[in-house]
């Protein structure tokens, strides 16, 4: 079977198995899932949601939060890791929309990398799930899966150049789906450590399993 044949069928069975995936991430609008998005780096999803309601609830949009001090901030994340940047980076993230974009978000990758705190992947998060645009957000998860599956070339070492082999193989229209796709096999099925083989619907396809080698990342 040829790459592009195996590619087709691994994304063909995602689309079947998953037809609606979404971010686990609990918000209430864009600019909640900028903040929850910034607060999951180096964070579960579970704990970001353990942490943003009562977050929300004090600083629910840009002004609020703009208006705050960070160790204000700190004590409401303070479970998260590394609350005390993370609180800095928050509060001058609503500032920085306060003073340059009216307190909204922005929709361009360009724009929401002048944010301080907000780095390529959260960016591509915020493309993806908040503006409907053909953006691959690459964590720990996207990277591991992609190699694993052999979708990317082992020359792709960083999650730039995963990102950049994905946009190409992948369909624009499947793109903002295929994230979560190989986010969630990565979460639950594709693990890091002691990954689910014998569970997995694409165990077939997969180069790692049918050799018996599946790499730890």
């Amino acid at each position: 079977m040829k790459k592009n044949e195996r590619d087709a069928l691994i994304f063909a069975r995602f689309r079947e198995k998953m037809p609606n995936p979404t971010t686990e991430l609990q918000f209430g609008s864009i600019f909640q899932l900028l903040v929850a998005v910034m607060l999951s780096a180096q964070c579960t999803d579970k704990r970001v949601n353990q942490v943003t309601p009562a977050l929300f609830k004090q600083y629910p949009d840009a002004r609020s939060l703009a208006e705050a001090e960070a160790d204000e901030v700190y004590e409401y994340i303070r479970s998260v890791s590394y609350p005390n940047a993370k609180a800095a980076h928050l509060v001058e993230m609503a500032r920085e929309l306060m003073t340059h974009h009216n307190g909204e978000v922005p929709a361009t990758m360009e724009d929401l990398l002048t944010l301080p705190g907000v780095g390529r992947k959260t960016a591509n998060v915020l493309l993806s799930v908040a503006f409907g645009q053909s953006a691959m957000a690459v964590d720990t998860h996207v990277f591991r899966v992609s190699h694993r599956l052999g979708i990317v070339t082992r020359s792709a070492s960083t999650p730039l150049l995963v990102e950049r082999q994905l946009l190409r193989i992948i369909p624009s229209a499947d793109i903002p789906l295929a994230h979560h796709w190989l986010l969630l096999h990565g979460r639950y099925v594709c693990t890091a450590r002691k990954p689910h083989c014998a569970d997995c619907f694409l165990r077939d396809l997969c180069p790692a399993a049918i050799r018996g080698k599946v790499a730890h990342r």
